[in-house]
């Protein structure tokens, strides 16, 4: 009769072993990470009951009405001089005013800061749609449109109806926009 072989080390199962539960670990911990993201940065569902009547001010001292822009496509744009997407995200939103105003489109950036910091900023890095300023109230205003965590920037599209028709929380991109303006 002959020998059984060599028994295979113990350890090569257990090191096998071991890659799957790290894996196991790695991937529960990725969901409860995107759990936590989701559940901080989620969109709710919206009130825009009050929304069209409210007024706020402008950078240059009048006062912009949103029941004024009723009636064509807007985009709505909650964003602040302190938050390196919300100016990252304006040049391209100020593209998309220039390229598409004639068709009807508008473009609103309700800055969620004061006055002094926006018109500075507005001196160094002018954009081609108005301004108002919606300061910490616009946070609120964000909420009550389905911005649970109130996180900048934040956008919203009401079609010429009024209806709200789209929502980001985050980062605008090209691709946004060419979905959003059909």
């Amino acid at each position: 009769m002959t020998a059984p072989g060599p028994t295979p080390p113990a350890a090569a199962p257990a090191r096998g072993s071991r890659r799957w539960v790290l894996a196991g670990v790695a991937a529960l911990a990725a969901a409860a990470g995107a759990g936590v993201a989701w559940q901080r940065f989620r969109l709710e569902e919206a009130d825009t009951s009050g929304f069209w009547g409210h007024s706020f001010p402008t950078p240059e001292g009048g006062t912009l009405a949103l029941a004024e822009l009723r009636g064509r496509p807007l985009l709505v744009n909650f964003w602040a001089t302190w938050c390196p997407p919300c100016v990252e995200e304006l040049p391209l939103l100020s593209r998309f005013y220039t390229d598409n105003r004639a068709g009807g489109w508008q473009v609103l950036g309700l800055a969620v800061d004061q006055v002094e910091p926006v018109r500075r900023f507005l001196a160094r890095a002018p954009v081609s749609f108005p301004v108002a300023l919606a300061g910490l109230a616009g946070v609120d205003l964000t909420r009550a449109l389905g911005n649970a965590a109130g996180g900048l920037p934040f956008s919203v599209v009401f079609d010429a109806q009024g209806a709200l028709r789209h929502r980001k929380i985050g980062q605008i991109q090209p691709a946004d926009l060419a979905v959003w303006r059909g």
